[in-house]
């Protein structure tokens, strides 16, 4: 009752406010930035109560009060709060990587490994031929030429494959899981990252062949082994640099923490390098370099200063979940979803008795059914080699990210509790990063 109090206090005021904001220049971001803060932890306080992950409750809100449904947060407020997405990516992305440690990547490289090379590429396999299956049922897909149709269905399967690090890592956080699930899960969200990248070039090498796109704009071989292979040098050279600050200076580490994951995003965006890539690799060296000790307070700091980011990332995610496109891409969103999430199920479970998991194999599943970002830029960059599709595959992609998004955090949490690996007797808290935490 005290929370949905505090909801129809926000709502009013922002009412009265929001008029003489939008006078002013980047009046709606800030307006939007503390109100999602305080609506979207409301929110995820009452999904808390409900037994359902604070994440959902952020997505929730973010949908209620987004612009495409009351608009108390405008798209000129989304758009301009998209700095603060990018930052809190590059926030989980430093963070995930500095919870790998060097010991366990020897003892369960093999198993990782195993896992997501047959959990991508047997769901790779069921949407692809899914989506062939449902070409004459679909209007605008049946419109097209043969040739194009594979194309779409080839690309579109290739981005479907992605996870989300972001929401998977924040429930692993929430939650304070620990125990072979929450690190398992860990291990192959941010390694799928890599091998998606990787089937996407493919898939538009290929789709290149079958029906060549009319624009010129190209990946080559060269500029996908810069991708991977700079972000790998640029994340090196990071997490050294960060490693000898924690030994030799160790001040202000807050703001540090800040520093790191903004200019470390910067750096390799204009280096043109996979940044979640640099990112990822920044925090495991930094984790491995440096003394124990010294990189838990700086994990420490960097929970403290992104926890109200996060939650904001988040609503912006919600906020952007359009209710009717989903509805409009029904027809293929729905059996993709289930086709997708029966992929994971069975790659997983399949890749996990190859590397010879325990136990901890009927759950991993779970937490690669969420979706986000990966997907999205993944998308963006197929619409740019193929402007006549591009726009379709995207906005068929979004509707199936929001499915994901909102159904994957409660299927995680609830596999981790089935697992007995969440801490009944934490205290809920925002979604920093702390046991095991993103993509």
């Amino acid at each position: 009752m005290r929370a949905a109090f505090i909801l129809v206090l926000l709502l009013a005021g922002m009412s009265l406010i929001l008029p003489l904001g939008q006078q002013g220049l980047g009046a709606d971001a800030l307006l939007a930035f503390g109100f999602l803060i305080l609506a979207a932890w409301t929110v995820g306080e009452l999904a808390e109560r409900m037994r359902l992950p604070h994440i959902f409750g952020y997505l929730v809100a973010g949908l209620i009060f987004g612009p495409y449904a009351l608009g108390i947060v405008t798209p000129e407020g989304v758009t301009r709060l998209a700095p603060l997405s990018n930052l809190a990516i590059a926030l989980i992305a430093f963070l995930a990587g500095a919870e790998l440690r060097w010991a366990e990547v020897r003892l369960r490289g093999v198993l990782l490994t195993k896992i997501v090379v047959t959990e991508v590429l047997l769901t790779f396999a069921l949407i692809f031929t899914a989506l062939l299956a449902l070409q004459n049922v679909v209007p605008a897909l049946g419109q097209l030429p043969p040739t194009v149709r594979i194309v779409f269905c080839l690309l579109f399967a290739s981005v479907a494959v992605a996870h989300s690090p972001a929401a998977t890592l924040a429930i692993i956080s929430e939650t304070q899981a620990r125990g072979p699930v929450a690190r398992t899960t860990l291990g192959v969200v941010l390694l799928s990252d890599i091998a998606v990248v990787l089937l996407v070039t493919i898939a538009v090498a290929v789709a290149r062949i079958i029906a060549p796109p009319p624009s010129a704009g190209a990946l080559t071989v060269g500029a996908v082994a810069w991708s991977i292979g700079g972000a790998l040098i640029i994340g090196a050279l990071l997490g050294a640099g960060v490693a000898v600050y924690l030994r030799f200076v160790r001040r202000e580490l807050t703001l540090f923490a800040i520093l790191i994951a903004f200019f470390g995003a910067e750096i390799a965006h204009l280096a043109g390098v996979d940044e979640l890539l640099a990112l990822i690799v920044a925090g495991f060296l930094t984790e491995n370099l440096s003394v124990e000790e010294h990189g838990r307070a700086l994990r420490h700091a960097m929970e403290r200063a992104a926890a109200p980011i996060f939650v904001v990332f988040f609503a912006l995610a919600g906020a952007k979940i359009n209710v009717a496109g989903i509805i409009t891409a029904f027809a293929i969103v729905v059996p993709v979803f289930f086709v997708r999430a029966f992929g994971i199920f069975a790659g997983t479970r399949l890749g996990a008795a190859w590397g010879g998991a325990g136990p901890e194999r009927k759950y991993v599943w779970l937490g690669l059914i969420s979706q986000a970002g990966v997907a999205l830029g993944l998308a963006t960059m197929v619409g740019e080699v193929y402007p006549s599709i591009g726009p379709m595959v995207r906005d068929v992609v979004v509707a199936l990210i929001a499915l994901n998004e909102m159904i994957g955090p409660i299927l995680f949490r609830r596999g981790l509790a089935a697992a007995g690996e969440i801490e009944h007797h934490a205290e809920p808290r925002l979604p920093a990063h702390s046991a095991a935490l993103t993509p």
